[in-house]
Protein backbone atom coordinates (compact mmCIF):
# COMPACT_ATOMS: atom_id res chain seq x y z
CA UNK A 1 0.00 0.00 0.00
CA UNK A 2 1.40 3.39 -1.04
CA UNK A 3 1.60 6.05 1.65
CA UNK A 4 1.85 9.85 1.28
CA UNK A 5 5.41 10.98 0.68
CA UNK A 6 6.60 7.52 -0.37
CA UNK A 7 9.70 7.38 -2.52
CA UNK A 8 10.61 4.62 -4.95
CA UNK A 9 12.94 3.16 -2.30
CA UNK A 10 10.10 3.18 0.24
CA UNK A 11 7.85 1.23 -2.09
CA UNK A 12 10.60 -1.20 -3.09
CA UNK A 13 11.57 -1.72 0.54
CA UNK A 14 7.97 -2.47 1.50
CA UNK A 15 7.67 -4.94 -1.39
CA UNK A 16 10.87 -6.73 -0.34
CA UNK A 17 9.64 -6.88 3.26
CA UNK A 18 6.42 -8.50 2.08
CA UNK A 19 8.31 -11.10 0.07
CA UNK A 20 10.55 -11.96 3.00
CA UNK A 21 7.54 -12.54 5.24
CA UNK A 22 5.89 -15.03 2.89
CA UNK A 23 5.50 -18.47 4.45
CA UNK A 24 7.59 -21.39 3.23
CA UNK A 25 5.93 -24.68 2.37
CA UNK A 26 6.55 -27.94 4.19
CA UNK A 27 6.73 -26.58 7.75
CA UNK A 28 5.48 -29.10 10.32
CA UNK A 29 5.78 -28.31 14.05
CA UNK A 30 6.90 -31.16 16.33
CA UNK A 31 5.13 -29.76 19.38
CA UNK A 32 2.60 -27.10 18.31
CA UNK A 33 1.68 -24.62 21.01
CA UNK A 34 -1.70 -24.52 22.72
CA UNK A 35 -2.73 -20.91 23.36
CA UNK A 36 -4.56 -21.68 26.62
CA UNK A 37 -1.66 -23.71 28.03
CA UNK A 38 0.75 -20.97 27.07
CA UNK A 39 -1.44 -18.37 28.77
CA UNK A 40 -1.49 -20.36 32.01
CA UNK A 41 2.27 -20.83 31.92
CA UNK A 42 3.56 -17.47 30.74
CA UNK A 43 4.30 -14.61 33.12
CA UNK A 44 4.70 -10.91 32.22
CA UNK A 45 8.29 -10.36 31.14
CA UNK A 46 8.68 -13.82 29.60
CA UNK A 47 10.16 -14.16 26.13
CA UNK A 48 8.52 -16.51 23.65
CA UNK A 49 10.95 -17.87 21.08
CA UNK A 50 9.41 -19.00 17.80
CA UNK A 51 10.62 -21.30 15.06
CA UNK A 52 9.29 -19.32 12.12
CA UNK A 53 8.38 -20.64 8.69
CA UNK A 54 8.82 -17.46 6.66
CA UNK A 55 11.49 -16.95 4.03
CA UNK A 56 13.35 -14.58 6.30
CA UNK A 57 13.21 -17.20 9.08
CA UNK A 58 15.37 -19.62 7.11
CA UNK A 59 18.11 -17.01 6.74
CA UNK A 60 18.05 -16.04 10.42
CA UNK A 61 18.15 -19.67 11.56
CA UNK A 62 21.10 -20.37 9.27
CA UNK A 63 23.07 -17.24 10.14
CA UNK A 64 22.59 -17.74 13.89
CA UNK A 65 22.89 -21.56 13.75
CA UNK A 66 19.72 -21.84 15.79
CA UNK A 67 16.21 -23.28 15.67
CA UNK A 68 14.72 -19.96 16.78
CA UNK A 69 14.14 -17.20 14.25
CA UNK A 70 11.81 -14.86 16.12
CA UNK A 71 11.10 -13.60 19.64
CA UNK A 72 7.99 -12.05 21.18
CA UNK A 73 7.52 -10.44 24.61
CA UNK A 74 4.65 -11.44 26.93
CA UNK A 75 2.85 -8.58 28.72
CA UNK A 76 -0.05 -10.54 30.22
CA UNK A 77 -3.24 -8.50 30.65
CA UNK A 78 -1.46 -5.14 30.59
CA UNK A 79 -3.14 -4.14 27.32
CA UNK A 80 -6.85 -3.31 27.18
CA UNK A 81 -9.24 -5.95 25.92
CA UNK A 82 -10.37 -5.26 22.32
CA UNK A 83 -13.79 -3.64 22.08
CA UNK A 84 -14.74 -5.83 19.13
CA UNK A 85 -14.58 -8.97 21.28
CA UNK A 86 -11.54 -10.47 19.56
CA UNK A 87 -8.78 -12.24 21.46
CA UNK A 88 -6.78 -10.12 23.86
CA UNK A 89 -3.31 -9.05 22.68
CA UNK A 90 -0.79 -10.45 25.13
CA UNK A 91 2.38 -10.52 23.03
CA UNK A 92 4.45 -7.61 21.75
CA UNK A 93 6.74 -8.26 18.81
CA UNK A 94 8.65 -6.44 16.12
CA UNK A 95 8.22 -7.52 12.52
CA UNK A 96 9.65 -6.33 9.25
CA UNK A 97 7.24 -3.83 7.73
CA UNK A 98 4.66 -3.65 10.55
CA UNK A 99 7.15 -2.54 13.21
CA UNK A 100 6.27 -2.96 16.90
CA UNK A 101 2.79 -4.46 17.30
CA UNK A 102 0.69 -6.39 19.82
CA UNK A 103 -0.67 -9.80 18.80
CA UNK A 104 -2.70 -12.59 20.47
CA UNK A 105 -1.15 -15.83 21.69
CA UNK A 106 -3.11 -17.81 19.11
CA UNK A 107 -0.91 -16.30 16.42
CA UNK A 108 1.70 -18.93 17.22
CA UNK A 109 -0.53 -21.91 18.01
CA UNK A 110 0.88 -23.87 15.04
CA UNK A 111 4.56 -23.15 15.70
CA UNK A 112 7.30 -24.69 17.79
CA UNK A 113 7.94 -22.32 20.69
CA UNK A 114 10.11 -21.99 23.80
CA UNK A 115 9.57 -19.88 26.91
CA UNK A 116 12.56 -18.03 28.40
CA UNK A 117 12.12 -16.44 31.83
CA UNK A 118 14.41 -13.97 33.59
CA UNK A 119 15.41 -15.37 36.97
CA UNK A 120 14.68 -13.50 40.18
CA UNK A 121 13.09 -10.49 38.48
CA UNK A 122 11.57 -8.12 41.05
CA UNK A 123 7.95 -6.97 40.55
CA UNK A 124 9.17 -3.38 40.07
CA UNK A 125 11.68 -4.35 37.39
CA UNK A 126 9.15 -6.59 35.67
CA UNK A 127 6.68 -3.70 35.51
CA UNK A 128 9.43 -1.45 34.15
CA UNK A 129 10.31 -3.86 31.34
CA UNK A 130 6.64 -4.38 30.44
CA UNK A 131 6.00 -0.62 30.39
CA UNK A 132 9.05 -0.10 28.16
CA UNK A 133 7.77 -2.58 25.58
CA UNK A 134 4.24 -1.16 25.64
CA UNK A 135 5.69 2.30 25.14
CA UNK A 136 7.31 1.12 21.90
CA UNK A 137 4.03 0.04 20.29
CA UNK A 138 3.60 1.74 16.94
CA UNK A 139 7.34 2.12 16.38
CA UNK A 140 8.19 1.57 12.72
CA UNK A 141 11.49 1.04 10.97
CA UNK A 142 13.00 2.61 7.88
CA UNK A 143 12.93 0.14 4.98
CA UNK A 144 14.79 2.31 2.47
CA UNK A 145 18.06 0.42 2.72
CA UNK A 146 17.45 -2.26 0.12
CA UNK A 147 20.86 -3.88 0.51
CA UNK A 148 20.15 -4.42 4.20
CA UNK A 149 17.27 -6.73 3.28
CA UNK A 150 18.65 -8.39 0.16
CA UNK A 151 20.97 -10.62 2.21
CA UNK A 152 17.96 -12.44 3.64
CA UNK A 153 17.01 -13.71 0.19
CA UNK A 154 20.06 -15.98 0.38
CA UNK A 155 19.25 -18.35 3.27
CA UNK A 156 22.54 -20.24 3.04
CA UNK A 157 25.26 -17.74 2.03
CA UNK A 158 28.67 -19.33 1.33
CA UNK A 159 30.51 -17.74 4.25
CA UNK A 160 32.55 -19.24 7.12
CA UNK A 161 30.65 -20.11 10.30
CA UNK A 162 32.26 -17.38 12.38
CA UNK A 163 31.13 -14.68 9.90
CA UNK A 164 27.50 -15.74 9.63
CA UNK A 165 26.24 -13.99 12.73
CA UNK A 166 28.11 -10.82 11.77
CA UNK A 167 26.17 -10.71 8.51
CA UNK A 168 23.22 -9.60 10.63
CA UNK A 169 25.15 -6.42 11.49
CA UNK A 170 25.72 -5.18 7.94
CA UNK A 171 23.69 -2.34 6.43
CA UNK A 172 21.87 0.64 7.87
CA UNK A 173 20.65 -1.30 10.88
CA UNK A 174 16.96 -0.35 10.82
CA UNK A 175 15.66 -3.36 8.83
CA UNK A 176 17.94 -5.59 10.87
CA UNK A 177 16.57 -4.33 14.17
CA UNK A 178 13.07 -4.99 12.85
CA UNK A 179 13.67 -8.73 12.63
CA UNK A 180 16.08 -9.32 15.50
CA UNK A 181 15.59 -9.19 19.24
CA UNK A 182 17.35 -5.93 20.05
CA UNK A 183 14.19 -4.21 21.34
CA UNK A 184 13.66 -6.92 23.97
CA UNK A 185 17.35 -6.78 24.85
CA UNK A 186 17.06 -3.00 25.16
CA UNK A 187 14.12 -3.42 27.52
CA UNK A 188 16.12 -5.67 29.82
CA UNK A 189 19.07 -3.33 29.49
CA UNK A 190 16.93 -0.63 31.10
CA UNK A 191 17.03 -2.58 34.37
CA UNK A 192 20.63 -3.80 33.86
CA UNK A 193 19.55 -7.42 33.54
CA UNK A 194 22.25 -9.52 31.78
CA UNK A 195 21.57 -11.67 28.75
CA UNK A 196 24.94 -13.02 27.65
CA UNK A 197 27.59 -14.09 30.16
CA UNK A 198 30.26 -11.70 31.30
CA UNK A 199 33.75 -12.48 30.08
CA UNK A 200 35.43 -13.45 33.32
CA UNK A 201 37.24 -16.49 34.64
CA UNK A 202 36.20 -16.06 38.23
CA UNK A 203 35.35 -19.36 40.00
CA UNK A 204 31.78 -20.40 39.43
CA UNK A 205 31.14 -17.85 36.70
CA UNK A 206 30.43 -18.66 33.05
CA UNK A 207 33.23 -17.71 30.68
CA UNK A 208 34.10 -18.16 27.02
CA UNK A 209 36.73 -20.81 26.35
CA UNK A 210 38.22 -19.46 23.14
CA UNK A 211 39.49 -16.12 21.91
CA UNK A 212 36.99 -16.26 19.03
CA UNK A 213 34.05 -16.67 21.40
CA UNK A 214 35.31 -13.85 23.61
CA UNK A 215 35.40 -11.52 20.60
CA UNK A 216 31.97 -12.73 19.52
CA UNK A 217 30.37 -11.93 22.88
CA UNK A 218 32.02 -8.52 23.04
CA UNK A 219 30.81 -7.74 19.55
CA UNK A 220 27.21 -8.60 20.36
CA UNK A 221 27.14 -6.68 23.62
CA UNK A 222 28.74 -3.58 22.13
CA UNK A 223 26.37 -3.31 19.18
CA UNK A 224 23.24 -4.45 21.02
CA UNK A 225 22.60 -6.91 18.21
CA UNK A 226 20.84 -9.79 19.91
CA UNK A 227 19.22 -12.75 18.21
CA UNK A 228 16.52 -15.08 19.56
CA UNK A 229 19.03 -17.80 20.40
CA UNK A 230 20.87 -15.48 22.81
CA UNK A 231 17.96 -15.75 25.25
CA UNK A 232 17.99 -19.53 24.84
CA UNK A 233 21.73 -19.74 25.55
CA UNK A 234 21.81 -17.16 28.32
CA UNK A 235 22.70 -18.57 31.76
CA UNK A 236 20.46 -15.90 33.27
CA UNK A 237 17.20 -17.00 31.61
CA UNK A 238 15.33 -20.13 32.64
CA UNK A 239 13.72 -22.43 30.06
CA UNK A 240 10.09 -23.06 31.03
CA UNK A 241 8.24 -26.02 29.50
CA UNK A 242 4.46 -26.04 30.05
CA UNK A 243 4.23 -29.85 30.17
CA UNK A 244 6.60 -30.01 33.14
CA UNK A 245 4.95 -27.12 34.98
CA UNK A 246 1.71 -28.99 35.63
CA UNK A 247 2.65 -32.23 37.35
CA UNK A 248 4.06 -34.33 34.51
CA UNK A 249 4.32 -38.02 35.46
CA UNK A 250 5.88 -40.32 32.90
CA UNK A 251 4.24 -43.32 34.62
CA UNK A 252 0.82 -42.09 33.54
CA UNK A 253 1.69 -42.20 29.85
CA UNK A 254 0.11 -44.93 27.72
CA UNK A 255 2.48 -46.55 25.22
CA UNK A 256 1.53 -48.74 22.28
CA UNK A 257 4.15 -51.44 22.96
CA UNK A 258 2.58 -53.95 20.58
CA UNK A 259 2.98 -51.60 17.64
CA UNK A 260 6.64 -51.09 18.53
CA UNK A 261 7.24 -54.86 18.77
CA UNK A 262 5.55 -55.45 15.42
CA UNK A 263 7.65 -52.78 13.74
CA UNK A 264 10.87 -54.20 15.23
CA UNK A 265 10.01 -57.69 13.97
CA UNK A 266 9.52 -56.53 10.37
Amino acid sequence: MTEPGDTLLDRLGRWLAGRLQQESSGYEPYTPSDAETLRRTLEPGDILLIEGNQKISAAIKYLTQSTWSHAAFYVGDALAEPEDGTERRRLIEVTLGAGCVAVPLSRYRSYNTRICRASGLTPEDRDHVVAFMIGKLGLRYDLKNIFDMLRYFFPTPPVPVRWRRRMLAFGSGDPTRAICSSLIAEAYGQIHYPILPEITRAPGRASAQSSYMRKEILHIRHHSLYTPRDFDLSPFFRIVKPTLEYGFDYRQMVWDDKAAETKAAE
